[in-house]
């Protein structure tokens, strides 16, 4: 299982903390009850900051028509908005959900050429917190397509309190190509242009760098 280089640094202290807390325990307490008890907990706890930064390979479908999910989760918003930060016009948004348990990777949704980035620092609520959109931490992402301009937003959650953004102002972006990361769960929300096609339902589950979201019309 490949492992994200964002969950390198959290891995080896987790496992160096751990490290402390048994061998001790194991060398002072061996048999007792609460040191197996205490050991069995460490590994489950090992394994699952492990598997939060595992990352898998994806096949991104090939076709200039298409837009593809940015990150694996569930859609939670398909709705017609006004996008006042860059945009400024009606959308298209879909939002994706990310749990805990979901890979945290994540991917440009569509080609072209990175227009516009910003980080902006905020609040930490639910990630399906109606003002999260505005109030929490998060980056906002503008690439152009030949056929349109796609904004895409990573937002922090409650458990969220770091989100890694690789994309830059003049970027070639490659639909399905690692752009960025958030830690320990959130959302991210895509603002398409009216006329393209919708391909996903709500609480249909999203699987990032392959589900086909929509399509440029």
């Amino acid at each position: 299982m490949k492992l994200h280089r964002e969950g390198f640094k959290i891995i080896f202290i987790t496992l160096l903390v751990l490290t402390l807390i048994n061998f001790p325990l194991e060398m002072f307490f061996m048999g007792e009850w609460y040191t197996d008890t205490v050991l069995v907990l460490s590994v489950i706890f090992f394994v699952l900051i492990v598997q939060f930064f595992r990352d898998p390979h994806r096949e991104t479908p090939v076709g200039d028509d298409l837009i593809i999910a940015p990150a694996d989760g569930k859609v939670v918003v398909i709705e017609e908005v006004d996008e006042p930060e860059y945009l400024k016009t009606k959308c298209r948004q879909i939002s994706i959900f990310m749990s805990p348990v979901n890979v945290h990777v994540n991917r440009y949704p569509t080609s072209g050429k990175v227009l516009y980035e910003k980080y902006h620092p905020g609040k930490y609520l639910v990630a399906w917190h109606p003002k999260s959109s505005t109030e929490n931490e998060r980056t906002t992402v503008v690439v152009e397509h030949p056929k349109g301009q796609v904004l895409f937003r990573q937002i922090a959650g409650a458990l969220a309190k770091r989100i890694v953004n690789y994309a830059k102002v003049g970027h070639l972006a490659k639909a399905g190509a690692e752009y960025g990361f958030i830690k320990f769960g959130s959302r991210i929300d895509i603002y398409l242009p009216l006329e393209c096609e919708i391909n996903v339902e709500l609480n249909q589950k999203t699987v990032g760098g392959e589900t086909i979201i929509a399509r440029w019309s």
